[in-house]
């Protein structure tokens, strides 16, 4: 017969934490209230699924570099009218599309939430249980640059694989450098068809020339990126620019020139 005493020893060694500290309050309500064995099991279980994927997410965040505050909640639909709130709410899921290895294009001009959209949406993929990493464009190029002076580019390159999802921000911002662009193109085409890839970009596909310097090289990055994608334009005005003017029009109705909440709704009158 099974020693109950030894329970928290076996459930610690089950790496069950959660059973073992709730096994007892929620054993307490089965007998009280006349449970089943099998309903007894099932409640346990569904407690220690439960804050194992809670904890997962947290590790998933943590690792992911995303921005906090980045979210859909938080997102001005209303000022970016060309980005539908239900679209970007099916692509934070994850389905189909990032089993698929697609990928999704944002473009726009600078200040126009295209890297609160991707962020928005890294963050709604790992509340779906996928690894996410967001990361500036630069720095990755800079990271596999080093890593391929190393001798260990292939290696880097692997554990990027075990991301499902990589968010390139501010891809135009690439130096039009032949080191650095060799390395991008080399994770472009590596992921292509397995992993997902988020692109923000201020520049059109007709300027690509400015960060890919071969031709040929641009066109081979373009077409991989198109294929199986789905392309975003944010075609608004910069809601830095926006919020510059509100504060200052507040601060012109404001008569000791403070801008308070009062203020801007006034001035945006």
């Amino acid at each position: 017969m099974t020693d109950a005493a030894k329970l928290p020893i076996m459930l610690t060694e089950l790496r069950m934490p959660t059973i073992g500290r709730l096994w007892q309050d929620i054993g307490a309500t089965a007998d009280r209230e006349g449970w089943g064995a099998a309903r007894f099991l099932a409640a346990l279980c569904e407690h220690e699924i439960a804050e194992r994927s809670q904890r997962r997410i947290g590790r998933h965040l943590a690792e992911s570099g995303l921005q906090p505050g980045k979210t859909l909640a938080t997102f001005d639909f209303a000022a970016a009218p060309s980005v539908r709130k239900p679209h970007i709410e099916a692509l934070a899921t994850g389905a189909t599309w990032i089993e698929a290895g697609s990928n999704i294009l944002i473009f726009g001009p600078s200040g126009t939430g295209k890297t609160h959209v991707a962020a928005a949406i890294g963050a709604g993929l790992i509340d779906n249980a996928y690894r996410v990493l967001f990361t500036r464009t630069t720095d990755l190029v800079q990271k596999l640059q080093a890593a391929r002076r190393d001798l260990i580019l292939p290696a880097t390159l692997a554990k990027l694989d075990k991301f499902d999802c990589l968010i390139l921000d501010d891809l135009g911002y690439v130096r039009k450098d032949q080191a650095e662009t060799t390395v991008l193109f080399g994770l472009i085409a590596e992921r292509y068809e397995r992993k997902s890839l988020v692109i923000t970009c201020n520049q059109p596909f007709s300027e690509w020339d400015k960060v890919f310097p071969d031709p040929a090289v641009t066109v081979a990055a373009i077409d991989r990126l198109v294929h199986h994608s789905t392309i975003i334009e944010i075609n608004t005005d910069s809601y830095r620019r926006r919020a510059a003017a509100e504060n200052a029009a507040a601060r012109k109705a404001s008569p000791d020139g403070s801008v308070t909440p009062r203020t801007r709704a006034k001035a945006a009158t």
